[in-house]
């Protein structure tokens, strides 16, 4: 239940950066594409660099119960923003056809 709960967690969290830069960059005016670029850059959190920082700042056994968060919101994000491309990749084609190919 408590991994569960730390899922929900991450999803909401997860939920709530690209709400916020996806509204932030439409009240800023910025193109389509910017604001695509915005949303997937804005929700980005490394392994790479969390897993180190998290070595340095927490002793022994206790960094792997620290990283796991990390590490399932990573997981998540992944698989969240490959939906959004798979979408936005396909909505963008549509708007390329040609007329006499979308009927």
């Amino acid at each position: 239940s408590r991994l569960a709960g730390l899922l929900l967690v991450n999803m909401l969290l997860l939920a709530a950066v690209l709400a916020a830069t996806s509204y932030a960059s439409r009240r800023l005016g910025f193109s389509r594409e910017e604001r695509i670029t915005i949303v997937f850059c804005g929700s980005k959190k490394s392994l790479a660099t969390g897993v180190p920082m998290a070595s340095v700042l927490f002793a022994g056994p206790a960094v792997g119960v620290m990283v796991l968060p990390l590490m399932l919101f990573h997981q998540i994000q992944l698989m969240v923003c490959a939906a959004l491309a798979r979408r936005w990749g396909a909505r963008a084609e549509r708007e390329t056809e040609p007329p006499s190919v979308r009927a």
